[in-house]
C-alpha cells in the first residue's frame, strides 16, 4: 500500500531494507542552516539521505519572493532522481518530530505529482525513543530514479490570488506562525510585523501532541473544520514552510483540497502596497 500522509515508526522499521522505499532526513534549524547536516552526520536512520531545506527544498531568492521560495520543479525532481526516486517509490521524510521540515518535502513531492510520500510520525525523536537504530555511516548511492515533474497547479496560489480574495468569504487564509508573531510581537525574522488581513491563526505546533506525534484525525478535524472546507482554505506562514505542516494535518484528517500560499508573509511584505495588519503602538 502507499503511504500518503503519515507513517509510524514500526511500519517504517519493517521496510528499512525495502528497495521501494527512500528515506530522507529533513532536519533543519532556521537559526543555524548547517545544523541539519551536522545532526545527519552524527546519526540518522539507516539508509536515509539528507535534504537541505535551504538548497534542495527551496529555490533562488530574488529579494521579493520570500525566504523559502519554491524550487524549480524540474530541479527538485532531478534531486529526487539522484536519491533513486521513481514514480512508484515510497518516500518517507522525517525531521526532529512535531516540526515543519519533513512536511515541506512532503508538500513539494505532492506539488510535482508524487503522492506516495509520508512523514514519519514523531520524527527521529520517536524513532530513537522506541529503541530503533540510527547510524553515522554514509548511505550508499542508489541507481538514479526516473521521477519527473508533473506540477499540480491546484496546490499553490500566489500573492495576486491572495490579494484578489481578501474579504472573500469563499477563501479563508490560515497563518501557521506562532501566536506572538501573528499578533506582531517578538518578530525577529521578518522586517515587518503583523499578518495578512482576514487571516486566522492556527499555529502548526497545535497539530501535535506532547509525544511529538500528530493528533488524531478527529482532533484535527475539530481544529480545522470551523475555518472552512478544504477547497476554501489557503495556508501561509512566514516563508511557506510551517504552512506545509497545516496542509499535511488537514490531508491526514481527510479534509482535502486546501492550498499553499508559498511566498507567505516574507513575500507579502516585500511589496509595500499590499495591506497588512500591524500591531498597535503606544
Amino acid at each position: 500500500m502507499a503511504y500518503t500522509t503519515i507513517i509510524d515508526a514500526a511500519t517504517l522499521a519493517s521496510h528499512l531494507d525495502d528497495p521501494a522505499f527512500v528515506i530522507i532526513d529533513c532536519r533543519h534549524a532556521l537559526a543555524d542552516f548547517a545544523a541539519g547536516r551536522r545532526m545527519y552526520d552524527e546519526a540518522h536512520l539507516p539508509g536515509a539521505f539528507f535534504a537541505d531545506v535551504e538548497h534542495d527544498l527551496s529555490g533562488s531568492k530574488t529579494g521579493t519572493n520570500g525566504r523559502h521560495p519554491l524550487p524549480n520543479p524540474d530541479v527538485f525532481a532531478a534531486f529526487l532522481r539522484t536519491l533513486g526516486v521513481s514514480e512508484q517509490t515510497q518516500i518517507v521524510a522525517y525531521d526532529a518530530g512535531a516540526d515543519m521540515f519533513a512536511a515541506r518535502l512532503w508538500m513539494l513531492c505532492r506539488w510535482i505529482g508524487h503522492d506516495s510520500v509520508a512523514v514519519l510520525d514523531g520524527g527521529i525523536t520517536a524513532w530513537t525513543a522506541a529503541g530503533r537504530p540510527t547510524t553515522a555511516a554514509a548511505t550508499p548511492p542508489r541507481p538514479a530514479g526516473t521521477q519527473q515533474a508533473h506540477v499540480r497547479t491546484d496546490l499553490v496560489v500566489d500573492a495576486a490570488f491572495v490579494l484578489a480574495h481578501l474579504g472573500d468569504e469563499r477563501v479563508h487564509v490560515i497563518d501557521a506562525r506562532g501566536a506572538d508573531r501573528f499578533a506582531g510581537q517578538n518578530e525577529t525574522i521578518d522586517p515587518v510585523a503583523g499578518h495578512i488581513p482576514g487571516a486566522v491563526n492556527l499555529p502548526f505546533k497545535g497539530n501535535y501532541g506532547d509525544d511529538l506525534r500528530i493528533k488524531t484525525a478527529g482532533e484535527l478535524r475539530t481544529r480545522f473544520e470551523p475555518i472552512g472546507d478544504g477547497h476554501t482554505i489557503v495556508h501561509q506562514c512566514g516563508s511557506g514552510v510551517s504552512a506545509c505542516a497545516n496542509l499535511l494535518a488537514m490531508e491526514h484528517a481527510g479534509i482535502r483540497g486546501s492550498r499553499i500560499y508559498a511566498g507567505s508573509w516574507s513575500e507579502w511584505i516585500a511589496d509595500p502596497s499590499r495591506p497588512v495588519v500591524t500591531p498597535p503602538h503606544g
